[in-house]
């Protein structure tokens, strides 16, 4: 039987095996209420109909993620839980269980909190699940090691409530206790990768990797966020960053953590793979940047030399040695370029960039036809050229070939073109992969 209100005391009355492992929260109405955590769960095997205590309207949920973590978790579910009593906050404290062997589950539950078994391992794995399961459009997130204070909820739920989607905390404002971070991460790796991340996204934060956030369901919802590994963290801001959503920080103490045994992090793999992520989500970087250079180079190059060699000083002197490197570079700016155009249309087909504009313009602008009318044209120009040499070349009788630099340039062009016709092919391919053409898509 449900609980009933005494009108007397206008006091919710519950079962007495509701009351089991309860806290008692203020509530913003004044009145105070049970709230009993939930038994532990797995992520299949209920519908969110058949929890318990699904009935009571929750505000804020905190995530944490755990495996292995029985020296600190207890601190972290406490301080949580403290935290909701001291503001009146409704809220629940997700664990989301990575295959803990060390009796962190049995402490989750002692302290209140409702376990979430993830059997795919990863700290974005157990972050995606502990989120899915969670009740509350405020959601906040950290680490299971007591290196963050989970008495900061409030401030994070505070700036929630003045209209931010993301609220960062942010380390190097608040203060790193000594022992909390290595040198290498402090001054190097949180810097420098904070640094990158904002000069590719304009991010705009002063701490990229900082494990204590909080964001709306709302916004969670719309990111689709995939990474199951370490980069969870740098994807969410990433994608975040994309949509325009609003971005705010809150300084917060790293204290030295509690967990009793080698960190899960590893400083140069997990570095790189911060790295190669973001580079991944930025192919005007990785590609389309480079390869300008390439071709902007190599052009001037090969127009420069084209009448005749340069002399530079007494003793320096470019000749057609030089040219032939222009035409290379070139040619290694194109293949870039068009490998640029191919991880821009897949990252923007599979959802991974979301704020191209220009992009969806160009996308409805130029057709498989239209770049095989272009790529058509080089190759027709560098063939006509090639050609003409060729017949003045045979005219001669095949003596001699002193047109070497026209060679170079019209070989170029029709190169040029053979690649842009090859390249349409194919991006119209990936277009049509999806059941659209790259004429006319549209990101839905």
């Amino acid at each position: 039987m449900g609980g009933l209100r005494s009108a007397d005391s206008e006091e919710l009355v519950l079962p007495e095996t509701a009351l089991r492992g309860a806290v008692r929260v203020k509530c913003p109405g004044e009145y105070d209420m049970m709230l009993r955590h939930m038994e532990k769960i797995s992520t299949s095997d209920q519908s969110p109909s058949q929890r318990v205590g699904t009935s009571v309207a929750v505000e804020v949920s905190v995530v944490i993620p755990c495996l292995n973590e029985a020296n600190s978790l207890a601190f972290c579910v406490d301080k949580a839980v403290n935290a909701f009593r001291a503001s009146g906050l409704m809220g629940e404290v997700i664990v989301a269980d990575n295959g803990s062997t060390d009796g962190s589950i049995q402490i989750a539950e002692e302290h209140g909190a409702r376990v979430v078994h993830v059997p795919k391992r990863g700290y974005g794995s157990a972050l995606q699940a502990g989120i899915a399961s969670a009740r509350g459009p405020l959601i906040i997130m950290g680490d299971a090691d007591d290196s963050y204070d989970f008495t900061d909820v409030p401030r994070f739920v505070e700036k929630l409530r003045e209209g931010n989607d993301i609220v960062m905390g942010n380390r190097f404002r608040g203060g790193i206790k000594p022992g909390a971070m290595p040198p290498s991460h402090k001054y190097l790796g949180n810097p420098g990768l904070t640094a990158l991340l904002n000069t590719l996204f304009h991010a705009r934060i002063g701490d990229s990797y900082c494990g204590m956030r909080g964001f709306t369901r709302a916004l969670y919802d719309r990111l689709d966020v995939r990474s199951t590994g370490m980069e969870f963290a740098l994807e969410m801001i990433i994608k975040a960053a994309q949509i325009g959503a609003r971005i705010a920080e809150i300084p917060i103490i790293l204290w030295p953590d509690k967990r009793g045994r080698p960190p899960h992090l590893r400083s140069f793999r997990d570095g790189w793979r911060s790295l190669r992520f973001m580079l991944l989500y930025a192919p005007n970087w990785l590609f389309l940047l480079p390869g300008s250079m390439l071709v902007v180079l190599g052009l001037f190059l090969v127009v420069w030399l084209l009448p005749g060699q340069r002399q530079i000083s007494s003793r320096i002197i470019l000749d057609i040695h030089t040219m032939i490197f222009g035409v290379i570079f070139t040619l290694m700016g194109v293949q870039t370029l068009s490998i640029g155009a191919f991880a821009k249309l897949f990252s923007y087909a599979e959802r991974f960039d979301r704020g191209s504009v220009s992009l969806k313009r160009w996308l409805k602008r130029i057709t498989l036809e239209s770049g095989l009318l272009m790529g058509g044209a080089l190759f027709l120009a560098g063939f006509i050229g090639c050609a003409w040499i060729t017949w003045q070349w045979a005219s001669s009788g095949f003596g001699e070939l002193h047109q070497v630099r026209q060679v170079l340039f019209w070989a170029m062009w029709l190169f040029i073109g053979i690649q842009v016709i090859f390249a349409s092919f194919f991006l119209s391919m990936l277009g049509i992969s999806r059941g659209t053409y790259i004429g006319d898509y549209d990101l839905k």
